[in-house]
């Protein structure tokens, strides 16, 4: 039985247009993160149905399809570095009525992957996206680490210049959920470090070789996280599962808000809204600690 592509509602775009009559489908199939046996049936049929089968790295998918005992008519690479070129063909085999299943070397497709720009590719031409759901490494890792679920954030890789590392991080220091990140062996004990500059020495869960033989969850602080790479080296790539702000944590930033401005700045900031300078300076006093006469000798000495 060959696949047929059914859609009970394709909405067409602004102009009029949908997915064109006798177009394929573009499928996004999950494959193992690392146990084979997490391979699903659906993803298998799929894959020995599609016409076309695009992978980011063809030689690691081949070992897969040939477990699986698969033979697609054609296997295509699209990856990050071409992916301008054979986005563009690849829509045009869909247009033409081929069926086309992307699959990235582990998990799925589009998740920290160019796969997401054949998708936007796709859907800009009309043409109906199918997934084919499976094994994740952030979200195993998540439900595994004992942290919150109810709330995460998925950020991935972080950029590479130190500067760019921080505008993420700087973004995500007041974020109460969950944050999941993906980092490579040679790099995560940097990536801890940063994490521990940016927001403080908070709770972590770092997982590495998921659902393979040596699968393993280290639990702790991110400094003792640190400490423990430091006399075992990383193996393997890692998900980095860590706690989100807490509510104290929110709570005393909330009332610290005064913390960056200068005592002047604090009694400005409450005559700002209309408070006499005398109570504007007990106010002020009250933020930080002191005495109402430190406020006024202060600002003495600003004058």
């Amino acid at each position: 039985m060959s696949i047929q592509c059914q859609s009970s509602f394709q909405k067409n775009t602004v102009e009029g247009t949908g997915a064109a009559e006798g177009s394929g489908c573009l499928y996004l199939v999950a494959t193992p993160i690392g146990n084979l046996e997490d391979m699903t049936y659906r993803a298998v049929r799929t894959l020995q149905e599609c016409d076309i089968i695009a992978a980011e790295d063809t030689r690691q998918t081949r070992k897969l399809l040939s477990h699986f005992e698969i033979t697609p008519s054609m296997l295509f690479s699209y990856h990050e570095h071409n992916k301008a070129a054979s986005g563009p063909e690849l829509i045009r085999y869909i247009i033409e009525g081929k069926n086309l299943a992307l699959v990235s070397d582990a998990g799925l497709p589009a998740i920290s992957d160019p796969g997401a720009d054949l998708v936007a590719l796709a859907v800009s031409h009309g043409i109906p996206v199918i997934p084919i759901p499976g094994a994740n490494a952030a979200l195993s890792a998540l439900i595994a680490s004992g942290l919150p679920t109810a709330s995460f954030t998925f950020i991935g890789f972080l950029p590479r210049e130190r500067k760019d590392i921080r505008t993420v991080l700087s973004g995500l220091r007041t974020v109460q959920s969950t944050l999941l990140f993906y980092e490579s062996p040679h790099r995560v004990a940097k990536t801890l470090a940063h994490l521990q500059e940016a927001l403080g020495n908070r709770r972590v869960v770092l997982a590495r070789e998921l659902t393979k033989r040596y699968e393993e969850f280290l639990r702790g602080t991110i400094e003792e996280c640190i400490s423990w790479l430091s006399e075992h080296p990383p193996l393997g790539e890692y998900v980095i599962v860590v706690e989100g702000e807490s509510k104290e944590e929110a709570e005393l930033a909330e009332s610290s808000w005064w913390r960056e401005l200068s005592i002047e700045q604090h009694v400005a900031h409450y005559e700002s809204s209309g408070v006499m300078r005398k109570d504007a300076m007990k106010k002020a006093a009250s933020d930080r600690g002191l005495a109402k006469r430190d406020i006024y000798n202060a600002l003495l000495e600003q004058e």
